[in-house]
């Protein structure tokens, strides 16, 4: 059937135009200012379900046969598009099984069920969305339902794909005309849909797709020219944590995306930290994407104007201590060790004037003594003042014990102690 273009993308915007919100277009002046560029920030957070995607699950459910809907839909999902699916049946009044990752955080959970009500039947399986969707295809079969996939699907893609007609519409409307387009990437639904109405309307703009460090599979499968299985991946970034993106999603992506991508998790728990703390916008990990890769693009961006799809809200606000410590982790400012001090009174206080700089703190000491012996080892954590401080610390470490251990150098250790 060839690759979505702009006007499968209408067809979609007039169905759904009724039943989704039409999230604002704004100019986010913080942003514009840090790096000197025009910013605009397509509000995602804001729709009906807190993500972008209720505009493909609506969309791909509302276009079933009265016979498909009559039997029910089954998903499988880390969490926005199961929220899509459900709040699309209970809308339409047909029976959802939606398959959730067992990592799924407990908010989306709880989510969908409210969305859901009565016609969602939430089944919480596998540690990954791969293992979720097997298990969602195979109970699709065997119970003569029909299945709507996450992301590689061309109904799913043109109905992700109205968000793009809202903002470049928008744009147009306030006088803008956007250098960059920049989106989250998990399996490629959304960067798939973006990227076909983008480039089949304004083709000099450029359009960026952006992956977590930890699962940037639409960059495996472009190195290798197919969609590639990654064999490990973190799932820190739950709602991008995809290990293979989808066949429709690579080739729309090879096609219309100018630049992939990858963003460190810290960066990105930084970028939570600062959109939250500047412009009080709370979003989830996924939805912070295209925002920390600001940071990775300052130069180029200088001078032009840049559309942000901030592409989810779903923040469970039971992770902000660990998004919290990883933004510490990458700023440089938090480290932890293992350091042996010596079993007698005053040693903490030795540590403390001479290895800490002012300002520095402990924010972690876990110490159990050992009988009959000179020293013990004790997993320290320590905040920096200044991350520039750190070698000088390094060294006063090793005079007061040349056999430390930095913890970030060893990550089985690093696992098993913090």
């Amino acid at each position: 059937m060839g690759l979505i273009k702009d006007t499968e993308v209408r067809s979609a915007y007039q169905l759904l135009k009724n039943s989704v919100n039409h999230t604002p277009l704004q100019y986010d002046r913080y942003l514009s200012e840090k790096y000197q560029a025009t910013i605009l920030l397509k509000r995602e957070d804001l729709q009906k379900v807190r993500s972008f995607k209720l505009r493909g699950a609506y969309y791909a459910i509302k276009k079933l046969p009265e016979s498909e809907l009559k039997k029910g839909v089954v998903c499988a999902s880390a969490g926005n598009h199961a929220q899509g699916v459900a709040y699309t049946c209970q809308e339409l009044k047909t029976k959802a099984a939606i398959f959730m990752p067992t990592t799924t955080p407990q908010q989306k959970v709880s989510q969908v069920q409210f969305f859901g009500g009565e016609f969602a039947d939430i089944h919480l399986v596998g540690d990954t969305f791969d293992a979720s969707a097997a298990a969602a295809r195979k109970y699709c079969e065997e119970n003569g339902m029909t299945f709507i996939d996450p992301f590689n699907d061309r109904d799913i893609i043109a109905g992700q794909g109205t968000l793009a007609l809202e903002m470049m519409t928008d744009a147009e409307s306030e006088g803008y005309k956007p250098d960059y387009v920049i989106t989250a990437i998990g399996g490629g639904g959304l960067i798939s849909g973006v990227s076909a109405y983008v480039k089949n309307t304004s083709p000099d703009t450029k359009v960026v797709g952006v992956e977590p460090k930890g699962a940037a599979s639409m960059q495996a499968a472009f190195a290798k020219e197919q969609p590639v299985t990654l064999t490990e991946i973190d799932k820190f970034v739950d709602g991008a944590a995809v290990q293979r993106v989808g066949d429709i999603t690579y080739l729309h992506s090879k096609e219309y995306v100018d630049e992939l991508m990858s963003v460190n998790e810290g960066l990105i728990c930084s970028t939570i930290l600062e959109l939250y703390g500047k412009q009080a916008i709370v979003v989830e990990p996924a939805g912070a994407l295209s925002v920390a890769a600001l940071d990775l693009m300052k130069e180029k961006i200088k001078g032009k104007t840049v559309i942000c799809v901030i592409s989810g809200g779903n923040n469970d606000i039971n992770r902000m201590a660990e998004i919290e410590e990883r933004s510490l982790i990458y700023e440089g400012l938090k480290h932890y060790f293992v350091v042996n001090f010596p079993q007698r009174p005053g040693a903490l206080k030795e540590f403390v004037s001479e290895v800490l700089d002012k300002g520095d703190d402990i924010t972690r000491f876990e110490y159990t003594k050992k009988s009959n012996r000179g020293k013990g080892p004790v997993v320290i954590g320590v905040l920096l003042k200044e991350p520039k401080t750190l070698p000088n610390l390094l060294k006063r470490l090793e005079k007061f014990d040349s056999t430390y251990i930095e913890l970030s150098q060893n990550k089985t250790l690093y696992d098993l102690l913090v």
